[in-house]
């Protein structure tokens, strides 16, 4: 059964590794976070998941693989798109475009919608 917990905890993973993909956490960047996710129900657990990634200096390719594998379990899903908001905002928080950072959310976007749409063609829609 799948838990929205991981999903969220995959959305603070997500959101550490587009943070660490230039090397360095900036302050503005954890500032960014907590501002975009203040009122967000699940903020707490977003943000003690990236806090985690913090301390425990996962790479960023597994955990990126990891957070890749997780959305798909979950689906096609609504909150995609303020994830990747919250990703675009802590990248270009310093007012900087990170061609790193930036690279990551390309990869994931794509990657994800690849993924998607691969499960779609493999299904016959015909039939609905």
């Amino acid at each position: 059964m799948k838990n929205l917990e991981q999903l969220y905890d995959a959305f603070g993973e997500l959101i550490y590794v587009v943070a660490m993909a230039d090397g360095i956490i900036k302050k503005e960047e954890t500032e960014t976070l907590k501002k975009i996710l203040k009122g967000h129900p699940w903020a707490k657990q977003i943000k003690w998941s990236f806090d985690y990634e913090v301390k425990h200096h996962n790479t960023i390719e597994e955990l990126y693989n990891k957070v890749l594998t997780i959305c798909h379990e979950f689906g096609p899903r609504k909150e995609y798109q303020y994830l990747v908001e919250i990703l675009e905002a802590v990248a270009h928080s310093d007012n900087v475009v990170n061609e790193a950072e930036q690279n990551v959310i390309n990869k994931f976007t794509k990657d994800l919608t690849s993924w998607f749409q691969r499960d779609l063609d493999k299904h016959d829609l015909t039939e609905l």
